[in-house]
């Protein structure tokens, strides 16, 4: 399994033949070990990396320190999965360190953002105290780089 993650993790847009010819078995045990691994929830999506400068030039994107206390009997899943569920929120992490959870959301504009923030986030029973920090600009996003403009900048002389 370990070689059709690696392979899947570098383009997900291989064919059924590169996949079968890179792990030496059959199409066909292709297709059934992929639905397998679809089916039994190890392979959640196939997704597509877009450059948001290029493709969502209105969107903002935050990042958001979240403290809350942890429930008796169930920790910080409960509200860890409630603030996950918000169609806002984009990804959700337990972290360790100096706050508990580590919130990635998109919005329309800051004000968009904002709101999220003080009137469904920090609102929240559990919820003790939030940072937030707006992404200004992508250089690399899940092992890949962007492409970025060179400017040309003048030599400093003393």
């Amino acid at each position: 399994m370990g070689d059709i993650v690696r392979l899947l993790e570098k383009n997900a847009r291989l064919s059924l033949s590169d996949i079968a010819s890179a792990l030496g078995i059959s199409v066909e045990e292709t297709a059934a070990l992929l639905k397998e691994l679809e089916k039994e929830k190890f392979i959640l999506a196939y997704k597509t990396i877009f450059d948001p400068e290029k493709i969502q030039k209105n969107r903002v994107r935050a990042v958001i320190e979240v403290k809350i206390t942890p429930e008796r009997g169930g920790g910080f899943d409960k509200l860890s999965k409630r603030i996950a569920g918000f169609e806002e929120v984009t990804s959700c992490f337990l972290m360790s360190g100096g706050y508990d959870l580590l919130v990635f959301l998109e919005g329309e504009s800051l004000k968009e953002v904002a709101l999220f923030v003080s009137e469904k986030l920090a609102t929240l029973p559990g919820v003790i105290s939030t940072a937030t920090h707006f992404m200004l600009k992508t250089y690399k996003e899940q092992g890949i780089i962007f492409s970025t403009p060179s400017h040309f900048r003048l030599p400093v002389s003393p």
